[in-house]
């Protein structure tokens, strides 16, 4: 997509540019802070579900609006935040969103009642989706240079996967040591640490400026129809994809869709410009994305319900047995994800992520009932922890490099949507199929274990169809960025600047 930048747009980014390299570096440390507080509190709430159900009275199906309401908002909200960025300046935003998640941690911390901890949990989507739809696009202003950009992309890529296990332990530990209430007081010195360190480092911008023909009605369109729709998938689990319910809400939030659309289309200053998704990279990547979440976080489900309910793994257990892909997602793109981009491209690298995680799924269709894990199951993790690693950090390289200073907001806030939206489909739809054909064979007199087996067998073959999926729009529609020619001068650099390099200049 070719852009021209405003010139608030290319002030802002040459702002950001200008800073020192030390500033620069530490206040991707200030953002990644933020990406962890909120990746944080995506895991940790499920550790502490139990113990929560049997405070506050929760009822089986209540327990899930603990979850499902902060999903909504935060779903819901997080483009419309990206494109926040854009009008009002991310660091704006991003503040505005520290904030409300971290006055909203607190309320969720003193709630007596399920009512209130569920209202709190709705403002903590909201903030979480305003604090986490801009760092992306903070991070590709602060680092344009080809050289850089990727491995500050891999910091955060480090933090956003490191960050769901640290959750899982630090949930346990609290939930354990102190009672479930820490799980959301510990956001508050995270985040009010945060906030010092955003008011200080982080570049001003105040955007293009929210004028008075922005699209209000467009955005609100937009919000209604992502929240719906993030409704309609969390609640299947409840009512079955063939519900009245679903389908009506599905319905619904397709209508809602469509409106905003035909919104855009006429709209003097539209809130999200449909031109934005004319890019190959940009549609293709999200695309792909979506595919390559659903299957990554249906597989992580549909894993632990095979090494508790099949292998009989404790919890512990399931953690460590997870362990290779936490380890090579979050290392690689910290360390040899950047250099491959630079060396090869950020295409070649995402195709051979994709690649290696496709084997790993496939090598999963394959597991036994009575599996070994260091013969049967290590290998998988291995593939999918390195594919992981390489793919996740590319295409985010690949769906932000068509972005203008004008739009980087909005890329931003797409990448992370299509993120969230896919992981949830994915697991809406693995769980569902894998349930409906273990029961189709439970009725027709086959063995609890053979037919649990089964189903997941077919979860992971549908998992790995989507991951094939999204290597072929990788193959076929994306596209290499355009890189200044300096990049490969820099490849050869024996002492490249490393993050931890420029921190002690």
């Amino acid at each position: 997509m070719s852009s021209v930048a405003t010139p608030a747009g290319a002030a802002s980014a040459a702002s950001a540019a200008s800073q020192p390299g030390r500033t620069r570096w530490f206040a991707l440390l200030v953002v990644c802070s933020g990406m962890l507080m909120i990746v944080l509190d995506a895991t940790i709430v499920t550790v502490a579900l139990p113990l929560i159900q049997r405070e506050l009275h929760f009822s089986q199906a209540n327990l899930a609006w603990v979850t499902n309401a902060y999903l909504i908002t935060f779903g819901g909200l997080l483009m419309l935040a990206g494109r926040l960025g854009d009008l009002l300046g991310p660091k704006r935003v991003f503040v505005s969103g520290l904030c409300l998640f971290t006055a909203a941690s607190a309320l969720c911390g003193i709630a007596s009642d399920q009512y209130m901890l569920i209202a709190a949990r709705f403002v903590q989507g909201a903030g979480g989706a305003l604090t986490s739809g801009v760092i992306l696009e903070m991070i590709v202003t602060m680092f344009p240079d080809p050289a850089e950009q990727p491995r500050a992309l891999g910091v955060y890529g480090f933090v956003a996967t490191a960050g769901g296990s640290i959750g899982l332990l630090a949930g346990g530990v609290l939930t354990q040591a102190i009672n479930w209430h820490w799980i959301f007081y510990v956001n508050l010195p995270i985040g009010l640490a945060t906030l010092y360190g955003a008011f200080r480092l982080l570049p001003a911008d105040r955007g293009r400026g929210w004028r008075r023909d922005t699209d209000v009605l467009g955005a609100g369109l937009l919000v209604l129809a992502l929240m719906i729709g993030v409704y309609t998938i969390v609640e299947t689990s409840r009512y079955g994809w063939g519900s009245a319910h679903t389908g009506g809400f599905a319905a619904a939030a397709v209508a809602l869709m469509i409106a905003f659309l035909a919104r855009e289309l006429f709209a003097t200053n539209p809130i999200v410009p449909l031109r934005f998704f004319r890019s190959r990279n940009t549609a293709g990547a999200n695309l792909g994305q979506t595919l390559a979440m659903a299957a990554m976080f249906g597989q992580f489900f549909i894993g632990v319900l095979y090494l508790q309910h099949v292998l009989g793994y404790d919890p512990l257990q399931t953690g460590l047995a997870f362990l290779p892909i936490t380890l090579l997602g979050g290392a690689l793109p910290l360390w040899l994800t950047p250099r491959l981009q630079l060396r090869f491209g950020a295409k070649p690298t995402l195709i051979l992520g994709l690649a290696l995680l496709a084997g790993g799924l496939t090598l999963l269709t394959r597991v036994p009932a009575g599996a070994r894990y260091l013969s049967d199951f290590l290998p998988a993790m291995v593939l999918l922890g390195a594919g992981n690693g390489l793919a996740i950090l590319s295409i985010m390289t690949l769906a932000m490099g068509d972005a203008g200073p004008e739009d980087t907001g909005l890329a931003s806030g797409t990448v992370n949507t299509t993120l969230q939206l896919g992981g949830a489909i994915g697991v809406a739809i693995l769980a569902s199929l894998s349930t409906a054909h273990t029961h189709s064979m439970l009725v027709h007199g086959i063995s609890n274990q053979v037919a649990l087996l089964a189903g997941y067998h077919l979860a992971f073959s549908v998992a790995s169809g989507a991951m094939i999926a999204a290597l072929l729009i990788a193959l076929s529609v994306l596209k290499e960025p355009q890189r200044v020619a300096a990049t490969e001068d820099l490849v050869g650099s024996p002492n490249p600047p490393l993050p931890a390099d420029t921190a002690r200049a």
